[in-house]
C-alpha cells in the first residue's frame, strides 16, 4: 500500500491526547453530601502510578477514530503492477568536448572536469560512437570516430580516459563557438542522412566563464537532430583581478627622461576584495621598487602609470597582488619603440622663416611615444640613406633635376608626393615627370577670400573629418591658388573644391604612387591653413595612408602569429626564437611568422628580427572567470539539451500524476471516513452507557 499524502500520517500522534485524558481522569468512588464547598480549595487530578486506564474500550475507539481520520487523509491506494518493457538503449554519437583553457587552471576545475568526461564514458554502450576533443583557442582531437570503432569495444574507454589523463589546461583562450561549430559540422558530415533512431549529441564539459568568445554562434544555423548536454563544474568562489596593457594616447607626447607603463587592472563583478597591489619584478619573482596600492571596486577598471624601474634592475614583468587567482596575476611587459618616420622636404626656404611652409611643416610633427618624424632635406649631412626610405616627399617649390629624380624614385616605390605649388612655374616642371605631363595650372585670385566648399569624407585622407564634429572647414579662408587642370590625366579624383567649383586637392596617380597637389599652399599668403586645427591632423592623415611606418607590435596573446621581419642581408636565414625559460624554436628562413605562442613570458629572436624582443601574455578575455548566463547559449540558438536533473524531475512528477489517478479510482478514504463515522457512532453509545452505568441510583433519577 502507497499514501497520497503521507505526511498526514503524522497526524496518528494525536492518539497521545485521549491516552492522557484517560490516565487524568479521576472516578469518585464514594459520594458524600457536603453542605457547601465555599472553603475548599480546588485540587486538580494528578497522575500517580496509582492511575490506572479506565474504559479501555472507549480509549481504543476514540484513537482508533484518530488513526482512521489520518489513515484516511494521507490517501492510501494499491499500487498496480504495470508490466513495462524497458525500450532498448537508443545507439548514439556522441562528440565529448572539454574545456582545457587557462580558466580551467583555478582551484580543482580541471580534475572535475576529468572526473565528468570519466563518468561520461563508463555510461557509453558498445553500440555507441565516440569521439574526444579538448579545445581552447583552437580544437585539438585525442579521440577520433575512426579511432574508437577500431578498438574492441571492451577497451575504448580506458584508451579515452589515457588520453585524457595525458593533457592539462594550457595558457589560452576559450573559443567556445569555434569547438561547438567544429563538433556540430563533424557530426552532421559523417551522415548525409543519419540513420533512424541515432542520437547526435555534443557533451560539452567546462566552467563556461563570461569570457568565452561566442561571436560566431549569432546566426549560425544548427545542423537538424543534434544536441548539446552542458555539464558545467563548479568553480571555486574567489576573488579575481587581472592586469593587461593599456595602449598609449597616439597623440601622447614623449616625455625625455620619462618612462611609463600604463596598466589597466579590472576586478571581477563578484569580487569580495577590493584592495589590489601591483610592482615590477623579476624573473625570479622578487618584487623590484614599491607596491603600488590601488582600491578598485568590484567590476570596475582602474588605468595607471607605472614608472618603467632601471634596465640595471632586471625587471620584466608586472605582478599582482590582492585576489584569490594566481594564473592571470602576471603581466610580461616589453614597451614598444617608437616607429621613425623620415619626410623628405623639397624646398628652398628657410626653416626659420615663419612665412615660409617648412617653418610650419617641422612644428606640425612632433615626437610622440608611437611615432617620431624627422623632416630631412636632401642637402642635410647624413640625410642621403634615410631620404631614399623616406613615407612621405613634400615639394614645395619648382624642383630641380636631382630633386625630379628623387621623386621620380618615389613615385616608382609606390609612395606618396605632397605638392604645394606657389606658383604655376613650379607645376610646370613637376609636370615633366613621367605620368604628370598632362598637369597644368595657371594663377587664380579670389574676390575677397575662397573657402573649401566640397570634401569628399568618404576618401580614407578625409575619413576622420567625417564626425559632424570635425568636418567644418569652413572657418580656414584661402587669399590665392593655383588653378590646377589634370583633366589630361586618367583616374585624377578631385578630393577638395572651393565654393566657386575648382579642384582644392587633387588626387593624381603617378606610376606606381600618386601625387596629393594642394592649389592653395599652408603658406600664411596663401592661406590660413598652418594656423587652423586642420592641418596638423591633416598632415598625419596624409602621412598615414602614404604608409607611414608604424610601432611593430611587441605584446601579444598567447596563440597569436609573430610576423618577424629580417634583414635584407639575412634574407633566407634561419631564426631561433628563444623563450624566458630557455628553451627555444628554430623558424625557418623561408617562413616570415612565429606560431610557437603557447606560453606567457618574453621572446628573443637571434639574428634579430623586428621585432627582436616580444611578450606574450594571457588573453584579457580569459580572465572574466565570472559563469555565463544560463541561458546564453540557447538564447544564441544552440539546441540545449534537458539537464539530467530535469529529466528526473519530468518522471518524478509523471509518476506523481499516475499515482494521483490510481487513488482517484480506488478513492480507499471515502470507506475509511465511512468507518471512521460507524466508529464514532459506538463510541457516542458506548461514553452514554458507561457515564449512565457510574452514575447513583439518585443522579441517575435527577
Amino acid at each position: 500500500m502507497s499514501f497520497l499524502a503521507p505526511l498526514f500520517l503524522l497526524g496518528a500522534l494525536a492518539v497521545a491526547l485521549p491516552i492522557v485524558l484517560h490516565l487524568a481522569r479521576r472516578t469518585a468512588r464514594q459520594r458524600t453530601v457536603f453542605s457547601s464547598l465555599l472553603f475548599l480549595r480546588p485540587a486538580p487530578p494528578r497522575l500517580t502510578r496509582r492511575n490506572r486506564i479506565e474504559h479501555r474500550l472507549l480509549l481504543l475507539l476514540r484513537c482508533l477514530v484518530i488513526g482512521l481520520l489520518a489513515f484516511g487523509f494521507a490517501r492510501p491506494f494499491f499500487r498496480q503492477n504495470v508490466s513495462e518493457t524497458p525500450p532498448a538503449a537508443t545507439p548514439q554519437r556522441v562528440v565529448l568536448l572539454l574545456d582545457a583553457s587557462a580558466s580551467m587552471r583555478r582551484g580543482s576545475l580541471w580534475t572535475q572536469a576529468q572526473d565528468r568526461a570519466d563518468r561520461w564514458l563508463r555510461q557509453i554502450s558498445p553500440r555507441d560512437q565516440v569521439a574526444v576533443c579538448a579545445f581552447d583557442r583552437d580544437i585539438t582531437p585525442l579521440v577520433t570516430f575512426e579511432q574508437w570503432s577500431a578498438l574492441p569495444a571492451g577497451d575504448r574507454a580506458a584508451f579515452a580516459r589515457s588520453r585524457l589523463t595525458g593533457i592539462a589546461p594550457g595558457w589560452a583562450s576559450t573559443a567556445l563557438d569555434h569547438a561547438l561549430i567544429r563538433a556540430a559540422e563533424w557530426l552532421a558530415g559523417l551522415d548525409e542522412q543519419p540513420a533512424p533512431g541515432l542520437r547526435r549529441r555534443i557533451v560539452l564539459i567546462s566552467d563556461l566563464q563570461a569570457g568565452s568568445r561566442l561571436n560566431g554562434l549569432q546566426g549560425y544555423e544548427w545542423p537538424r537532430e543534434i544536441d548539446l548536454s552542458i555539464e558545467a563544474l563548479d568553480p571555486p568562489a574567489t576573488s579575481n583581478a587581472s592586469l593587461q596593457l593599456a595602449p598609449e594616447p597616439a597623440d601622447a607626447p614623449a616625455t625625455p627622461g620619462e618612462s611609463t607603463v600604463r596598466i589597466r587592472v579590472h576586478n571581477a563583478p563578484d569580487a569580495q576584495r577590493e584592495q589590489i597591489e601591483i610592482a615590477w619584478a623579476n624573473a625570479s619573482g622578487t618584487r623590484i621598487g614599491t607596491n603600488l596600492a590601488l582600491y578598485v571596486p568590484a567590476g570596475q577598471s582602474r588605468v595607471v602609470s607605472l614608472p618603467t624601474p632601471p634596465p640595471s634592475a632586471g625587471a620584466d614583468r608586472i605582478v599582482l597582488r590582492g585576489d584569490d587567482e594566481e594564473f592571470d596575476n602576471t603581466l610580461y611587459a616589453a614597451p614598444p619603440e617608437p616607429a621613425r618616420v623620415t619626410v623628405l622636404y623639397l624646398g628652398k626656404d628657410d626653416p626659420a622663416d615663419p612665412s615660409q611652409p617648412r617653418y610650419f611643416l617641422e612644428r606640425a610633427f612632433r615626437e610622440t611615444r608611437r611615432q617620431t618624424v624627422q623632416v630631412v632635406v636632401p642637402a642635410s649631412p647624413g640625410t642621403e640613406a634615410r631620404a631614399d626610405t623616406a613615407s612621405l616627399v613634400v615639394v614645395t617649390d619648382a624642383p630641380d633635376e636631382a630633386q625630379q629624380e628623387a621623386v621620380r624614385t618615389h613615385l616608382a616605390r609606390g609612395m606618396t608626393v605632397l605638392f604645394a605649388p606657389p606658383d604655376p612655374a613650379a607645376v610646370s616642371a613637376l609636370a615633366r615627370l613621367p605620368g604628370l605631363d598632362g598637369l597644368s595650372a595657371e594663377e587664380g585670385r579670389f574676390a575677397n577670400y575662397g573657402l573649401w566648399g566640397e570634401i569628399d569624407f568618404r576618401h580614407p585622407l578625409f575619413a576622420p573629418f567625417a564626425d559632424p564634429r570635425f568636418s567644418d572647414f569652413t572657418r580656414i579662408h584661402f587669399w590665392k591658388y593655383r588653378r590646377l587642370d589634370a583633366s589630361a590625366i586618367a583616374e585624377t579624383r578631385a578630393l577638395a573644391r572651393f565654393d566657386n567649383g575648382d579642384p582644392a586637392l587633387l588626387e593624381i596617380p603617378a606610376g606606381r604612387g600618386r601625387v596629393l597637389a594642394l592649389a592653395s599652399g599652408w603658406r600664411p599668403a596663401d592661406s590660413q591653413l598652418a594656423l587652423s586645427t586642420k592641418f596638423v591632423p591633416l598632415l598625419y592623415s596624409i602621412l598615414e595612408s602614404s604608409g607611414a611606418a608604424q610601432p611593430v607590435p611587441v605584446s601579444y596573446v598567447v596563440g597569436d602569429r609573430v610576423r618577424l621581419s629580417r634583414d635584407p642581408a639575412r634574407t633566407g636565414a634561419a631564426v631561433t626564437v628563444t623563450r624566458h625559460d630557455r628553451t627555444g624554436t628554430r623558424v625557418a628562413g623561408t617562413a616570415d611568422e612565429f606560431a610557437d605562442t603557447l606560453v606567457p613570458g618574453h621572446y628573443t629572436t637571434d639574428p634579430v628580427t623586428d621585432p627582436g624582443r616580444f611578450a606574450v601574455n594571457l588573453d584579457p578575455a580569459e580572465s572574466r572567470t565570472t559563469l555565463l548566463p544560463a541561458d546564453e547559449l540557447e538564447r544564441l540558438g544552440a539546441p540545449v539539451a534537458r539537464p539530467p536533473a530535469r529529466a528526473i524531475e519530468v518522471a518524478a512528477r509523471a509518476a506523481r500524476l499516475r499515482d494521483a489517478e490510481i487513488e482517484g479510482r480506488q478513492k480507499l478514504w471515502r470507506w475509511i471516513i465511512v468507518a471512521t463515522l460507524a466508529i464514532l457512532g459506538v463510541e457516542t453509545w458506548l461514553a452514554g452507557w458507561t457515564m449512565r452505568r457510574d452514575l447513583t441510583p439518585s443522579e441517575a433519577l435527577q
